[in-house]
């Protein structure tokens, strides 16, 4: 790889990675021989072309545009009367979703992250667009479909993207943080929104988000489709403890494809992971339309909409810390995650069936049903269990990027394992969005919800076993690839 005149290259003590490698530095101590280091810019150069700094502008890409989707989404509706129509246009999202995020590791590698994240961006700013011409407009909800067609689209290319990046930047001992520094800076694009709606309908009677908060939100997600045309190429970046992101380089979109193939047919046990990842997403129905948007008035759906973002800082930064202790082996940590995880799941479904047996469909639809205010008694008790849906969300989301982490360091495997997350993330919230949109009884879908997330668990758990080691190998994932390759040709 060409290197611009100014950078040095030394041979580098035990421990640290080759030039161009991605695995950076080893939670064991690995020692390899004949090894170099790239040395870093310095000064505000340095600053700008640091990984850390990267990972923080790729969190505002998302805190901008997926941030104040969130943010939109747990109002219920996305703040409309009509939640059929937001759980329609949810479904076409999801649906797109599902099948474009098979590919768009592809595409990522191909047009580079910054154009693939710029493209992905704009799908976001037209959706919530979407929502204020259906605010103007009442007859509009056919371009509120078609515009979560487009996104879900769009939202495969900039999930796949980030992903990527996030896992790439950083040296194996620093995944779990830089997980949660992304994971904390996007949640606060929620919070963002959140405040914003909650200020604006504080003292609304009409139990739906006016024009200001939309026109607001656009505002917000067009700074945000800007962000990535300021972001460096990962090419150039040079990690903490010298060693190169590595970028692949595929000679053809027919070999692009193929990748997708081959990081399954190199790594087959990423087929445990794929019920925890069509889990990721399906909790979302119950707990923005079938909780907060059937129970709650505006003004309690705005509060707890916040809190709830709130709560994803906390549950991405704590099991991040955990996930990151290195005073514990890789695989302990990946074990003490999932009982965290599962003990997780069990509380917080436990304490919502008490409240899902309290209200049905037909009774919240019906004339004069009275919905929870923050001033109604039981509302704290709610507004509790709310936040602790936000904490064991953000921690299932880091905990599945870490594991998938755990399991390479090449930038190309990286890339496909981000898309199949997304893709079948997106194919469950595809189907659930649809059923809650037909009218499904509320505790049918919890049921569900809670029974899936227990599977994803259970399934995910010898995968860990098998998969997650204490030291990653770049030649290990490169033997992979090759040993496929040459099968297939």
């Amino acid at each position: 790889m060409a290197r611009p005149d100014n950078e040095k290259v030394f041979h580098a003590p035990h421990g640290i990675a080759r030039t161009g490698s991605s695995t950076g530095s080893s939670d064991d101590g690995a020692h390899h021989p004949e090894l170099q280091v790239f040395e870093r810019p310095s000064g505000l150069k340095g600053f700008y072309y640091n990984p850390p700094t990267q990972v923080v502008m790729l969190g505002f890409v998302c805190f901008m545009c997926p941030g104040l989707f969130n943010a939109l989404q747990g109002l219920g509706g996305g703040g409309q009367l009509n939640e059929a129509t937001s759980a329609n246009a949810n479904s076409a999202l999801y649906s797109t979703f599902a099948f474009f995020a098979f590919f768009a590791g592809s595409i990522n590698n191909v047009l580079g992250s910054k154009i693939t994240l710029l493209l992905g961006s704009v799908g976001y700013a037209l959706y919530i667009g979407s929502y204020l011409a259906v605010n103007i407009h009442p007859n509009a909800s056919g371009f509120v479909i078609a515009a979560g067609a487009i996104l879900g689209i769009c939202a495969g290319m900039l999930w796949t993207a980030q992903g990527s990046l996030m896992l790439a930047y950083p040296t194996e001992s620093q995944k779990g943080k830089f997980i949660a520094i992304f994971w904390s800076i996007f949640n606060l694009g929620g919070v963002v929104g959140a405040s914003v709606s909650l200020g604006q309908n504080f003292h609304s009677e009409t139990n739906s988000v006016g024009n200001g908060t939309y026109v607001v939100f656009l505002v917000l997600t067009g700074v945000g489709v800007l962000i990535p045309l300021l972001m460096v190429d990962p090419s150039k970046m040079v990690r903490s403890d010298g060693s190169r992101v590595t970028t692949p380089q595929h000679p053809s979109w027919r070999t692009e494809f193929f990748g997708l193939w081959v990081a399954l047919r190199t790594d087959p046990w990423i087929v445990l992971l794929f019920p925890m990842f069509f889990a990721s997403n399906w909790f979302y129905t119950w707990q923005f339309n079938d909780f907060n948007g059937a129970i709650f008035n505006i003004r309690a759906r705005s509060l707890n909409n916040l809190v709830y973002w709130l709560a994803q800082i906390i549950g991405s930064v704590s099991i991040g810390f955990l996930l990151d202790q290195r005073s514990l082996s890789r695989r302990l940590r990946a074990f003490s995650g999932w009982c965290v995880l599962f003990v997780m799941v069990f509380v917080v479904h436990i304490w919502a069936y008490f409240y899902q047996r309290q209200y049905t469909r037909a009774q919240v639809s019906a004339p004069g049903y009275h919905k929870f205010d923050i001033y109604d008694s039981g509302y704290a008790g709610r507004i509790v269990f709310y936040i602790i849906c936000g904490v064991l969300d953000a921690m299932w989301q880091t905990t599945a990027y870490w594991v998938m982490g755990a399991m390479s360091n090449d930038p190309a495997k990286l890339a496909h394992f981000t898309g199949f997350y997304k893709s079948l993330q997106s194919a469950g919230a595809a189907g659930i969005w649809r059923g809650d949109a037909m009218g499904l009884p509320y505790m049918n879908i919890f049921v569900s919800t809670w029974v899936l997330l227990v599977v994803g668990l259970l399934c995910a758990l010898p995968m860990i076993h098998m998969r997650v080691q204490d030291h990653t190998e770049e030649e290990d994932d490169l033997h992979d690839l090759d040993q496929a390759l040459t099968r297939e040709k």
